[in-house]
Parts: structure tokens; sequence; C-alpha cells
């Protein structure tokens, strides 16, 4: 995009105060995400749940000069401000006039699973013909698809974009700002189906985007899916493809036998096609863009040719700890403009103060000389200590960045040089072509090399907490737990992501904890759980606030405090006693309390309580009488204090069954990684925790012979057992030996056999086609981990908490 702030606001019908001759390129509505203030305008989105309002200070601070909002602030001088009626309207209105002045074909995807990876694919297979813009990552909702309108260029020829809907009468509003010439439907799923009556209305509400559409190509094999079409849209092209022979483009053969090629059939034409990845997944999305390819005409060797060429999408970036106290983020994939913008805006969520850039060549795409200018222009405003450039193409670049820059003809060249042994204490950001193999350097520079990881995906945790947050009165506060190495999925790492997505609250068991925070740069206030008394000293060196449960501790505390000089109101926690039996004062300790209180120097940050029993549905009785409890000693005190502290009661399991006592705080734990006790809440969280290894090695083992320590196994059969790295040093309790446990191996289980050595474990593959070095899941989604703790006989915490910090933690966003 291209337009004045005067133009911008004759399109949109809004008011411009202030200068009408500066020139918008870009508009981001993510303060925190800011990767240049030039030619940038922040727009404030206001929401049921939140205002962007309260982040144009931030914006402002980094260096913004216009901003788009409902309401100015006249105490922020020196901006250009935009005053709208609605900010999503605003960006709505923009992209549907942005899009009314260029003529490119359009193509639309949409349905449950597989829109991303459609149209990474069309976009590998069609920017080598024609001029192609597309959506960045998922950008596809109400936001997300304006934004990505907005990147129309006058040179574009084909535009391919996402388009989400997450509840009913959103597609409307979709479809009018975007009606695409060619629609697409990929498979319909689960995907935020709760939010609907059924899925007959999913898929009539999907449907809506394709009233205007010349042609359809949609998955055929849902049998709603195929009527409904038909008996809206038969008037219009209509493809159909899928894995059953009733479609128009389909598989004839066996697909599962991998000693053929597959048979294509394409309404009356057949033709083979080779394919090493043979999921239904895959194979439905491979067959869609086949569809597009004919519909553009592309002769069949063509097609074949760009099916075989397509790459494996990887829509996640990678965190890992590397050597010399580097932070590793690996983002190998792909490389475009908008993957290294979005790559960029990444990093700013970290806290190291210096950062490297390690940028190969761009090959997915068409080069010129105008595209590496705009990469350098970006790259500068990063503002990064080091520059490594790989490949023949970029080095001729090389004096267009500005920061100390080295260039390499290819990886190999980079890695044996030695001025990545001379990084320390920074972020490295990994960020090239899948051909230049820049996985060697990571494994160069990361920390742990082992085969067995947990993968943490923080985007789940931030989607799960959104979903208990739907939950939530928009002024409910939200304290995380990341006690116990964040429940042992890491601890400044999650602390870190939660502190950048504005978390109010964290709470740590120990001091020790907490001072680890601080020392990694959080500052978002912490409580102190479980305060031990030599720890008084360094809670409040560094800002630490504490749970005080008693009277010896709240005197112990106070005279800590007086022996510091300490002069503030220092804030402290008061922990009630409800019925948990565990810590906390009693109702007949509140006057002593409250009377000591006033005496104190300490200010009382919040009143809580824990609740033992709301996470099974016989426990409502008992859970209901400790909130009354608490209810009334908690206003008991307030009312001696003669002021308002943060009060909350509420977990995990409280926030989804016992909502209407949210006080003005809640705590979330567990549910952060996808647990929840209530089925309905269950549906609509993400699994954030992989657990995997590798298979080391396979061993045929004849009827008779045994198997690992004891001879404890002894197959009936003759079998293939797999060895893989992980053992109870790693966190895998000894007793689900002897087939109580199993793992997953291309989606399907096998037992755990033998006992669990200390760094190893035999598993029974009997006749499965895998092969060494494969993967092996020991929980995610099969098994879950709630599986894999029944294995174990405890609960999802421990199992999370035994994990052991040899192995390495993993920190990926999709």
């Amino acid at each position: 995009m291209n337009y004045t702030t005067q133009q911008l606001s004759e399109i949109t019908g809004s008011e411009l105060i202030g200068e009408g001759q500066l020139l918008v390129k870009n508009i981001d509505f993510d303060s925190r995400n800011i990767y240049s203030p030039d030619n940038t305008a922040f727009v404030a989105i206001t929401t049921s749940k939140n205002s962007g309002e309260k982040y144009i200070h931030s914006a402002v601070e980094k260096g913004i000069k216009i901003i788009i909002a409902e309401h100015q602030i006249p105490e922020i001088e020196n901006i250009t401000w935009i005053l709208v009626k609605n900010s999503v309207d605003f960006i709505q209105d923009l992209a549907k006039y942005h899009l009314s002045q260029y003529s490119l074909k359009t193509i639309g995807i949409t349905g449950s699973n597989g829109k991303t990876i459609v149209k990474e694919w069309l976009y590998q297979s069609l920017f080598d013909d024609y001029k192609t813009v597309k959506s960045p990552k998922s950008f596809n909702s109400q936001i997300g698809l304006p934004l990505s309108l907005l990147q129309i260029g006058k040179n574009d020829e084909i535009g391919i974009f996402e388009v989400g809907i997450s509840k009913p009468a959103e597609m409307e509003k979709m479809e009018e700002i975007f009606s695409p010439e060619i629609g697409i439907l990929t498979h319909i799923g689960a995907a935020h189906a709760s939010n609907f009556e059924s899925e007959e209305q999913l898929i009539d509400e999907k449907l809506k985007l394709f009233k205007d559409s010349k042609t359809i190509i949609f998955n055929g094999d849902n049998e709603l899916v195929h009527r409904k079409i038909h008996e809206l849209y038969s008037s219009k092209k209509l493809i159909s493809y899928g894995l059953q022979n009733h479609n128009h483009l389909y598989i004839k053969n066996d697909w599962t036998d991998r000693s053929s090629s597959l048979e294509i059939q394409y309404f009356d034409e057949e033709f083979r096609l080779s394919a090493q990845q043979r999921d239904e997944a895959t194979l439905g999305n491979a067959l869609c863009i086949i569809a597009v390819l004919k519909e553009f005409n592309f002769p069949t060797p063509k097609i074949i040719d760009k099916i075989n060429a397509l790459k494996a999408i990887e829509m996640r970036l990678e965190s890992v700890n590397g050597v010399r106290n580097n932070l590793i983020i690996n983002d190998s994939y792909n490389l475009d403009l908008d993957s290294l913008k979005i790559a960029y805006q990444f990093i700013k969520e970290y806290n190291k103060p210096k950062k490297t850039l390690i940028l190969t060549d761009f090959v997915e795409g068409k080069n010129s000389e105008q595209l590496y200018h705009e990469v350098a222009d970006l790259t500068n405003l990063q503002h990064f200590s080091k520059i490594f450039l790989i490949g023949e193409e970029i080095n001729q670049y090389e004096k267009l960045f500005a920061a100390e820059t080295y260039s390499f003809d290819n990886t190999n060249k980079l890695t044996e040089s030695q001025y990545l042994n001379q990084i320390e204490n920074e972020l490295i950001l990994l960020k090239g072509a899948r051909k230049f193999e820049i996985e060697k350097v990571k494994n160069h520079l990361e920390l742990q090399k082992h085969d067995t990881v947990l993968e943490v995906n923080l985007n789940a945790i931030l989607h799960n907490i959104n979903i208990h947050k739907g939950l939530l009165k928009p002024e409910t506060k939200m304290m995380a737990m990341v006690k116990a190495y964040s429940y042992g999925l890491g601890g400044y790492e999650i602390a870190e992501f939660l502190q950048y997505h504005h978390i109010d609250y964290l709470g740590v068991a120990y001091a020790d904890e907490g001072v680890d925070l601080r020392k990694n740069g959080i500052t978002t206030p912490i409580m102190v759980m479980n305060p031990e008394q030599h720890s008084y000293n360094i809670i409040i060196d560094y800002n630490l606030e504490p749970e005080i449960y008693s009277f010896r501790v709240l005197e112990l505390f106070h005279q800590q405090l007086i022996q510091k000089g300490v002069n503030k109101k220092y804030p402290i926690h008061i922990k009630l006693e409800t019925g948990m039996h565990r810590l906390g004062f009693k109702k007949d300790e509140l006057d002593e309390l409250i009377e000591k209180l006033k005496l104190m120097n300490v200010k009382v940050q919040s009143i809580f309580s824990h609740l033992s029993s709301s996470d099974v549905p016989e426990g409502e009785e008992y859970t209901l009488e400790q909130i009354d409890t608490f209810t009334k000693n908690s206003e008991y005190l307030m009312k001696g204090l003669q002021y308002h502290p943060i009060r909350h009661i509420l977990n995990t399991s409280g926030i989804v069954s016992y909502t209407d006592y949210q006080f003005d705080m809640v705590r979330i734990g567990i549910g952060m990684v996808g647990i929840s006790s209530n089925p309905e809440i269950k549906k609509q969280l993400k699994n954030a925790v992989t657990f995997k290894t590798v298979i080391s090695q396979i061993s045929h083992v004849k009827k008779g012979e045994s198997v690992g320590y004891s001879r404890r196994y002894q197959p009936e059969k003759d079998t293939k057992i797999a060895t893989i790295p992980v053992g109870y040093a790693d966190g895998i309790p000894r007793l689900i030996g002897n087939k109580v446990g199993k793992v997953g191996i291309h989606k399907k289980l096998y037992p755990i056999v033998g006992s669990v050595c200390m760094d190893m474990m035999m598993i029974d593959i009997d006749d499965a086609s895998a092969k060494e070095g494969e993967e092996v899941i020991i929980f995610n989604s099969n098994p879950s981990l709630e599986e894999f703790a029944y294995y174990c006989n405890t609960i999802p915490y421990e199992v999370l908490t035994s994990i052991s910090r040899r192995v390495k933690r993993i920190y990926i966003k999709d």
C-alpha cells in the first residue's frame, strides 16, 4: 500500500488531525511488533475484550508518528491522528478499496484445516509463472485478511488469500471485503466447530465466501459438503477433489502402497505421480494444488514437475539455548520478505540486548536489486551487532548492511570459520532458505544436542490462556503459575513470553525461582508462594512479593524490612485458610492480623486462597463452601484494612467451573499446556507440549529370546524391538515398562517392553514399517499427556515436573 494520511482519511470517511501528506506504507496493530516506524501507522484495535488505545504510548515511544484510533489522546503531541468510528471497520474499508484498485486474479481459501499449506504450496507452484502476492503466515481473520489485502501491488497478477472464521456471521463481512474469483474449500474438521450449532451451520458459513466466485474447488470427501455446494452453487464451475472416487479428481489405486506411484484421475484424464509422503492430509492438499493448476491450464507434465518440487511447509520458529549463553532463534524453513518481517517481530520478544543475524540468498521468488535493497533497509532498522550473509547473490549487496557484516559462499564456510565461536550472550537469528541447510549452524551453536527433546509450543500456550480469558470479565487480572521450572517446561523462557503478552502476575514457589526470572529481565510482578525464612533478603533485593500465611512469617518478614531500612509500603499477599488445611490465616486470627498489618510497613497487594476440589464434580458443594468462607473473611479483612486489595481464589479448573467467583484475579497453571477437567473447554485447547525422541536401533528378536535387564520380556513370537534414547534419568518412571506404557510411532501406539533403563528403553514394534532415526512420540496427542500420566499412575503435573533438565527444551511459535 502507498497512501497519504489525507487519502486514508478520505477513503474511509475518517477525521484527519495533523499533516495530510505523510506517506503510509504499513499499518501495524501490535505495538510490540513494530519493526520499523518509517511510513508506518499504528491502528488501535478496540474489541470487547481489549482496547488498543492503551498501547498508543508504546507505539509513540517506538517512533510512530501516525495514529489511527477512535479517540485522540490530547497529551500526546506532534502526532498526526486519523480518528475513526470503528478501528476494525477502518482496516476493512481500506482493504476493500485497495483491492478494487487492481485487476489481479484472486484465489480465496477457506476450510477448517489445510488453508495455510494449500496457500503456500500454490505460491510455490505459481510464483515462477506469475507475479504472486499471498497472505503472510496464517493471516486470515477479521483483521488478518484486510492486512493481507493491503500488500497487493501494481505488478501483482495473482493474489492468494486465506479466509478464516471462528463463529457465525463473520463470513458475510469477509465476503464484502474480498470476493475471490476462484474459491477453495479445504478439509472441514473440528477447528472452531464448538462455536457452531452443527457441522452444517459451519459449512453454510464457510460457503458464503463463494457467493460471487466463478469457480469453486472443494474437498468432496465430506458428503455434506458435496451436497451443500451442489445445492447452493450448481450454476458455477465446480471441481471436487479427494480420496473417494466420486470426485472429479481422485487417486484410482491404493495410495497406501508405497511400492507403486499414484494413479491420478482428473475428469477423463489419467496420469501418474510419485509421492513420498502419503498421509490423507498431504495427499488431499496435493490434489487441491493439481486442480488449481489445471484451472490455470498448465500442461500435465509441468503440473507433475511442480507437485514433485513442492517443499514441506514448516510454519514455525524455534528457540533453543546456545553455547556461551547465546539464544538461538531458528527460522530456516522458508525465506521471503513476509517471513523475514515476522522473524524480526518475533525476536523483539526477547531481552537479549545484542543480536546477530545469519541470512542467506532469497531463492523463493523473483529476486531483484530492489528486493535486496528492501531487505537491507529492513534489517538495518533492527540494529544487529553482526550480520553473516550466505550465498553468492546476497553477498553482492554486503555494503548495503549497516552492521559489521561478513559474507560466505555457503554454510560450511561459515561454520568452519572462527567467527561464530566469538559470539557470547547474544540472540542469534538464523534466517535462510532451506537449500542452504542452516540447521548445520544451529547444530554448531546449540548447547544440548540430544535427540530427546521437550518441544513447547508458545502459540498454543497463548491460545489456551486466551480460551480461559474468554470466560472472564475484561477487567479480571490473570496470574500465571511458573513455579517448578514452569511446570517443567522451562524457567524464564515461559515467563518472558508471558510478560511480552501482558500477563498481570507471575507465581513461583520459592524465592530462587523469582530471582532467576529477575536476573533474566522479567519485570512483571512476581508472587513467591512459599517464602522461606532465609530468603527474605533476596526477596526484598529483587522486588519479589511474598505470600504471608502465618503470624510467624509476617513478624519475620517485617523484621527483615526494618533491618534493611525499607521505607516504602512493601507489597505482600495474605493467604486465607478456607478448607484446604495447608497454609493460611483462619477467621479467628483476622482481628489480630488487621491490627498488626496497620502497624507494619507493608501493603496487602492481594488476598487469596486455594480450592481443594474444583476439578471434580463431587467437590462442588465443598468448593462453594470454600468460596463462601473466602468471600466473608476477605471482606472482613478489607473492611479492617480500609482498602481493597486484589482478591483471587480460582485456579485453572475454578476458572472454568466457578466463573461467577472470579473476584479481581484468577490463577492459571496446567490449563496453559492444554489440560482441562471440563470436556467442552478441553476441545478448545491445544496441546502445548510434545515429548519426543528417535529410534536409535531396531533389532530382530526371536520368540523366547529376552529383552532388557533381568530378562523381563520374552516375546511370544518373532518380532522387532526398537531402542529409544530416553530412560528414567530423563523422567520416565520404571513402572511403565513391561507393557504398562506405550509410545507413538507413525500415529500408532506400541508397548514399552522390558525394564526401563537409565538412558534407554525398548519398544515392541512388531511388524511396523519404522526405520532407525524416525520420530517417536512419548506424549503429545497420541498418546496424550493425560494418557501418559495414566500409564504412570499419576497426574500430568507430576509427569511434566519430572522431566529431567538434561532433556533439551525447544520453544516454537507456529
